[in-house]
């Protein structure tokens, strides 16, 4: 298709892709400076018994929204506060127990600065994502993280481009780092989520979502690795099952394996399929709880699981896919 494009229509993907690759850079550039102060916020917020009000005006104030949903989202109680609106009234929601987060790019944000002496008489750290360290915003701070960008990929210098998809990573990157730190699971994620697809994927029986019957790649003990290898391309799912006469699973090889099997040099096309196997799988079982399951793909950082019954006979496979929604959902920090 790009063979049929004018002067003008490649002119235009390279604009854009020009876009993507300076604020790719940016965010590289400012994973680069991470430092202590990172980790001095997420033990404020950790520590802290209260919520983490967030606040910014314009676009960082809509980013503000955005990683307020994200932490809710995901176990660390937050509020967005407007700050025009804050000394309107609304401050009356801060306690001294909270952590405050101010955005803003350049740190002269006169709305957020008028704000921040009446947090601090509150009693709160303050914590900025900032662009300019030495601003007004960073001197009233606790604790400064610098979000800033070398060029907006605006070609005026003025719209915020790199600057807010910058600062909207670095609140990813909070969310991530308190999931993992509050020991935030797939379960607590079901339970604030429950009218949501994920919610209700989650909500299911493995049973309900596995895939069963020819969908399910498997062969025989004593095959040969050639014809497994076979069944493995032809069902796209990097992986199969290894069964005994009985029907129970005996193991299973994965992509992975093979992988390593090369790596190791082992003449995988010349062996049988208990040669290569991995002879004591994870599983689960059809009644398994699909949060639980989830669990076990997280715990062991997997993204298959063979399905038994209670003589470990096959059942079905599930995917990982087949929990989140194929393109419908991504699951961060796995």
């Amino acid at each position: 298709m790009k063979n049929n494009l004018t002067d003008d229509d490649r002119q235009i993907l390279n604009e854009a892709a020009e876009v993507l690759k300076l604020e790719a850079e940016s965010i590289l550039q400012m994973s680069q400076r991470l430092d202590e102060n990172f980790v001095r916020m997420i033990q404020f917020i950790c520590q802290s018994q209260g919520r983490l009000i967030i606040s910014g005006i314009g676009k960082s104030g809509i980013i503000a929204r955005k990683i307020t949903a994200t932490l809710n989202s995901t176990g660390t109680r937050s509020l967005f506060l407007h700050p025009v609106e804050a000394m309107h009234g609304d401050l009356g929601v801060v306690s001294p127990d909270d952590v405050f987060l101010a955005l803003s790019a350049s740190g002269e944000t006169d709305e957020l600065n008028i704000l921040l002496p009446r947090i601090r008489s509150v009693g709160c750290t303050i914590i900025a994502f900032t662009g300019n360290v030495y601003s007004t915003l960073a001197k009233q701070s606790d604790i400064i993280v610098d979000v800033g960008v070398k060029k907006e990929a605006c070609p005026l210098g003025l719209a915020p481009t790199s600057s807010t998809t910058a600062m909207l990573a670095m609140g990813d990157a909070l969310a991530v780092a308190l999931i993992n730190r509050k020991q935030f699971k797939s379960d607590d994620f079901r339970r604030i989520h429950p009218g949501g697809s994920l919610g209700q994927r989650l909500a299911q029986k493995v049973g309900d979502i596995m895939l069963t019957g020819a969908a399910v790649p498997s062969i025989h003990t004593g095959a040969q690795m050639k014809v497994a290898l076979e069944i493995m391309n032809h069902h796209s799912l990097g992986v199969i099952l290894i069964n005994d006469k009985e029907g129970r699973l005996a193991g299973i090889i994965t992509d992975g394996d093979i992988r390593r099997g090369i790596a190791k040099g082992l003449p995988l096309l010349s062996m049988t399929v208990e040669q290569a196997m991995v002879a004591t799988p994870h599983h689960a079982f059809p009644e398994t709880p699909a949060y639980d399951a989830l669990n076990t793909m997280e715990h062991y950082q997997i993204t298959i699981l063979p399905i038994v019954d209670n003589q470990k006979k096959i059942q079905g496979i599930l995917h990982l896919h087949d929990i989140l929604g194929k393109g419908e959902f991504k699951f961060n920090g796995r």
